[in-house]
């Protein structure tokens, strides 16, 4: 058996939107992300440069060790005063199950805690994204119920799952 690859995140660039693009524009992947697929790589970099203007967010390309683009993850919101934050992520259809994806929550629950001083960090996940839902679980959040109607996407509300995971835990 392989050693699995090792990641690492980094600030998200407009020169990683060819990569993302790839992932953007599948189906599959933005299925549960509340977006269309892209259509085009030009869509891609708009939306990196929105990510990277966001004041109380921060977003990071998740690469393997050999430079390989996997997916992107981090920070949607952070609230300082409460100190609480929300994480999304996704990852390219062809890394899915490697592991990619748990490495990556673990160094954003690592930053959250030690680095942003958070005591909370939350994920909203749509009830049907099964392997998203297992992946917080073992990542120790905590499913906390159901916001119903929470966020729209082509005119449809849509309910989210909340999880978190609090310093403490």
């Amino acid at each position: 058996m392989s050693k699995q690859k090792q990641i690492h995140l980094r600030p998200i660039s407009v020169s990683d939107a060819p990569a993302l693009f790839q992932f953007w524009s599948d189906p599959d992947v933005t299925a549960f992300m509340n977006i269309n697929p892209m259509q085009s790589v030009e869509q891609a970099e708009e939306m990196i440069l929105y990510l990277t203007q966001l004041e109380h967010a921060g977003r990071y390309t998740i690469v393997l060790e050999d430079d390989t683009i996997v997916g992107t993850c981090g920070f949607n919101y952070i609230d300082a005063e409460n100190q609480r934050g929300e994480i999304g992520y996704e990852i390219g259809k062809e890394y899915w199950r490697k592991g990619y994806m748990s490495q990556a929550l673990q160094a954003l629950i690592e930053e959250g805690f030690h680095t942003l001083k958070l005591n909370r960090i939350e994920a909203k996940v749509e009830p049907g994204n099964a392997p998203s839902r297992r992946l917080l679980k073992k990542a120790g959040f905590h499913e906390e119920g159901i916001l119903r109607g929470y966020e729209k996407l082509n005119g449809v509300f849509l309910d989210m799952v909340m999880y978190s995971l609090l310093h403490s835990d």
